[in-house]
C-alpha cells in the first residue's frame, strides 16, 4: 500500500441527480436544462429539514430554501462542473475516475435507426416494440398490452445515451431480459456505442397498474485503463462499492461490493462497511433521487428522500474516525420540477469533510475529475485530469 497518505480512508457519496443549478452550456442539452436547478427548486417547493447536510455547509455553497449558512460549516464546500460532453450517470462518474469524454456517447433522440433494430431483432430471435425516445412509465403503459400478448421487448431511449429494454417478469422473466440486455451491449458498438445497457423489468396488471421492480440492471461501456479505480487497484488501495458503483465500472478495481435496495439501505450498508473496510475507498452511489423521483417528476418525494438520506448521513459522520474524509456530491441534475423526465446538465455540489479540518472555500471546480484527482492524490497515485484540492483539507 501507498505510504504518507492524509487520510487512511475516504467515503465517496453520489447523491445521483442532485444538481445544483444549470451549467452555462446547458441549452445545447435539452429544451428544459437550461432552467434546470434540481434541489434549488425540488426545495424550493418543499422545503425539509437538513440538518446534517446543513451543518456540513450545504448552503454554503449557494443560497437554499430551509437550508441555513449562517453558522459556519464543518466541511469545506464549493461545486464541480461537468467538463465531459454529457449528462448522463457513466459520464458523471467516469469523470470522478479521471475520465474526461469529448465527445460524448452518442444519443438518439429520434429512436434508434432501423438497422440497428433489425440487427438486434436478429440476434434475440424475436420482434421489439417501441424503439422511440420516451419517459419509461409511459411508454411501459402504452405498450404493455401489445407486449403482453407478443412477448415482444419495449426498446426505448432518452435524452441520455442508453438503450433501454422493458419487460414484464412474468412475460419475459429477469434473467432472459437480461440475456437480451447482454445481446445488446455486445451489438451496440462503433457509431451506436451507448453509455449504457438497461434492463427495466417491471410487473403488474390492468386492474392495479404496472410498476418498475428493483431488478434493473446496467451494462456499461468498460472504462478506458488507467482510471482511478485501476490506480487503486495497483497500488494496492482496496475498494468497497456499494449500489450501482459495480455496475458502471463493471467491477474493475473494485474489491468487494454490496448491493441495495433504496437509499436508507445504501446508507446502511456503508455504515456496515466502515465497520469492516478500515483503509482505501468506499465508494457509494444513492439512485433513488434519481429513479425513484427525478425521472417520475416526483418533487415532494426527492424533498423526502434528502430528509431521509440526511438522517442517514448523520450516523455516518458521527462514525467517522480522525483519518477519514468523507466527499459528498452527484453526477448530473434531474429536475423533477421540469415538464421534462431526462437528466439535467447542472453544476452538482461538493462537501468535503474531515473530523478536525478547518474547513475551506473550495469554489468552483472545473471538473468532477478534480474529485478523482484529490483522491488519487491521497493514495499516492494521479491521473490524467482533474486538480487535486487535498492540500486545502490542511489540519
Amino acid at each position: 500500500m501507498a505510504t504518507g497518505r492524509r487520510f487512511e480512508r475516504i467515503l465517496l457519496i453520489v447523491l445521483d441527480s442532485a444538481g445544483i443549478g444549470a451549467m452555462p452550456d446547458a441549452a445545447r442539452y435539452g429544451p428544459y436544462d437550461a432552467g434546470s436547478d434540481t434541489l434549488g427548486h425540488v426545495l424550493g417547493r418543499h422545503p425539509v429539514p437538513l440538518p446534517t447536510l446543513e451543518r456540513l455547509g450545504l448552503g454554503h455553497i449557494r443560497p437554499l430554501r430551509g437550508v441555513s449558512a449562517a453558522a459556519p460549516p464543518l466541511a469545506s464546500f464549493g461545486r464541480c462542473a461537468l467538463a465531459s460532453d454529457g449528462k448522463d450517470t457513466t459520464t458523471g462518474h467516469w469523470e470522478m475516475a479521471g475520465i474526461l469524454l469529448q465527445p460524448g456517447f452518442p444519443v438518439f433522440s429520434q429512436g434508434f435507426p432501423p438497422e440497428l433494430i433489425a440487427a438486434f431483432e436478429r440476434r434475440i430471435g424475436r420482434p421489439t416494440l417501441g424503439n422511440a425516445a420516451a419517459s419509461g412509465t409511459e411508454i411501459m403503459q402504452r405498450l404493455v398490452a401489445e407486449h403482453l400478448a407478443s412477448g415482444a421487448p419495449i426498446v426505448y431511449t432518452s435524452a441520455d445515451s442508453v438503450f433501454q429494454v422493458a419487460a414484464h417478469e412474468e412475460r419475459i422473466p429477469p434473467a432472459e431480459l437480461y440475456a437480451i440486455c447482454a445481446q445488446a451491449r455486445e451489438l451496440l458498438q462503433g457509431p451506436w456505442r451507448v453509455g449504457r445497457v438497461i434492463a427495466r423489468p417491471f410487473t403488474g396488471d390492468a386492474a392495479h397498474g404496472f410498476v418498475r421492480t428493483r431488478n434493473r440492471h446496467d451494462y456499461a461501456v468498460p472504462p478506458p485503463e488507467g482510471m482511478l479505480l485501476d490506480q487503486l487497484a495497483a497500488r494496492g488501495v482496496p475498494v468497497h462499492a456499494v449500489g450501482k458503483i459495480q455496475d458502471i465500472f463493471l467491477g474493475r478495481g473494485i474489491a468487494s461490493h454490496a448491493a441495495m435496495t433504496s437509499n436508507a439501505d445504501g446508507l446502511e450498508k456503508t455504515l456496515e462497511a466502515m465497520g469492516t473496510v478500515r483503509a482505501g475507498l468506499i465508494f457509494v452511489n444513492l439512485v433513488d433521487f434519481d429513479m425513484l423521483y427525478g425521472h417520475r417528476n416526483d418533487a415532494a418525494g426527492f424533498a423526502g428522500a434528502l430528509a431521509e438520506a440526511d438522517r442517514g448521513l448523520a450516523r455516518i459522520v458521527a462514525a467517522l474516525g480522525p483519518r477519514d474524509l468523507l466527499l459528498l456530491t452527484a453526477d448530473h441534475g434531474c429536475d423533477p420540477t421540469t415538464p421534462g423526465t431526462d437528466h439535467s446538465r447542472e453544476f452538482v455540489p461538493l462537501l468535503a469533510y474531515a473530523p478536525g479540518t478547518p474547513p475551506a472555500a473550495l469554489g468552483d471546480r472545473g471538473s468532477l475529475a478534480d474529485i478523482g484527482q484529490t483522491i488519487a492524490d491521497n493514495f499516492g497515485a494521479g491521473l490524467e485530469a482533474g486538480t487535486s484540492f487535498l492540500s486545502s483539507l490542511s489540519r
